[in-house]
């Protein structure tokens, strides 16, 4: 009986690449929201950091006894790279680094080598440009499944992926759509919404309620019906009259602390763009001349519509075209910098 169950599941594991790749298929025909990107088949050739190893891709694994895999107990950031530089990194990792610190993570790494790491992952890769970098800290190993963080028995398991990976040009230029999910954001004294933990069942279970009901991304309340974020992204709408535009984002209390968020805000502020961080609701989004979202590996995206509700003309409008623009300015900047060290 053993063998013939064995068998099965070696079966089943024999047909896992055949079903991953018309699961792909099927979903290349529809929107995820702003994380699409157009597959590349570099990246089946990839070279993953694992605990201070480079391996490849089919042999990037982690145990099962991993506190990761076991209960989601880690921190992690996503970078984008340009002209073979991680942009914003110091602001990522300050995140990081606080994030670890509230849940009394030890990283094992300095910043130094955390940074010497993402850069040897990048060389390995021979990788310079439409890059998308995902650092992620678990509290590592466990002698037993169990949440107690003193049963971990070893140090903590720290991944570098990098992969070839763009945001699709129409997500740019045609925007998502938003559904308004009845999951709510989570209060401080339960889950800190600022924590970028791996724990993000929350975020997964409004994004499965948004895309079942036809929309790309999740639009969250607060635990008080006032708009917050995005599942993945961070929102803001455009308001005001006529050359008179003034962004407003939601007041942050229930947000993860957006390092593109925090970009565009600084950008509108240098920029005599009126910009201001409050408590709107519904009727502010549906009634907006623009929205959009924030985030690191799409930027700047514009929304066309929310609940149904077309936001303005449904089209890309002025104030958002705009943004884009100053925050790639941003990103060049950076990275320039980075350069001339």
């Amino acid at each position: 009986m053993l063998k013939s169950a064995t068998d099965s599941i070696a079966a089943t594991a024999a047909g896992q690449p055949r079903r991953a790749a018309a699961v792909a298929a099927s979903l290349a025909a529809m929107a995820h929201g702003t994380h699409d990107f157009e597959e590349d088949p570099r990246n089946a050739e990839i070279r993953v950091w694992v605990g201070g190893e480079l391996v490849p891709r089919e042999r990037a694994v982690v145990s099962v006894f991993d506190s990761g895999f076991v209960l989601g107990d880690g921190v992690w950031e996503g970078l984008r790279v340009r002209a073979g530089h991680p942009a914003f990194l110091e602001r990522h990792l300050d995140r990081l680094f606080e994030g670890a610190k509230a849940i009394m993570l030890e990283i094992g790494l300095s910043r130094e080598q955390l940074t010497e790491a993402i850069y040897a992952t990048l060389a390995a890769n021979e990788m310079t440009d439409g890059v998308h970098v995902r650092l992620m800290v678990t509290r590592g190993v466990k002698r037993t499944p169990y949440q107690d963080p003193r049963v971990t028995v070893g140090p903590a398991t720290v991944v570098i992926v990098a992969e070839h990976k763009q945001p699709l040009a129409a997500t740019l230029t045609d925007g998502i759509t938003l559904f308004t999910v009845h999951v709510r954001r989570a209060a401080p004294d339960t889950l800190d919404p600022k924590l970028n933990a791996h724990s993000k069942l929350n975020d997964i279970t409004a994004c499965i309620q948004a895309y079942t009901a036809g929309a790309d991304e999740a639009l969250m309340l607060d635990p008080h019906g006032f708009v917050a974020t995005c599942n993945s992204t961070h929102f803001f709408i455009v308001t005001g009259r006529d050359g008179a535009p003034e962004v407003l984002t939601s007041d942050g209390r229930y947000c993860l602390s957006g390092i593109t968020r925090a970009n565009v805000l600084e950008l509108c502020a240098a920029n005599r763009i009126p910009a201001r961080e409050t408590s709107f609701s519904l009727t502010d989004v549906y009634s907006a001349r623009e929205a959009f979202v924030t985030g690191t590996f799409a930027g700047v995206v514009p929304v066309r519509s929310v609940d149904g509700r077309t936001i303005g003309s449904g089209e890309r409008g002025p104030v958002v075209e705009r943004l884009q623009r100053l925050y790639g300015e941003l990103v060049d900047a950076d990275v320039a910098l980075r350069v001339a060290r």
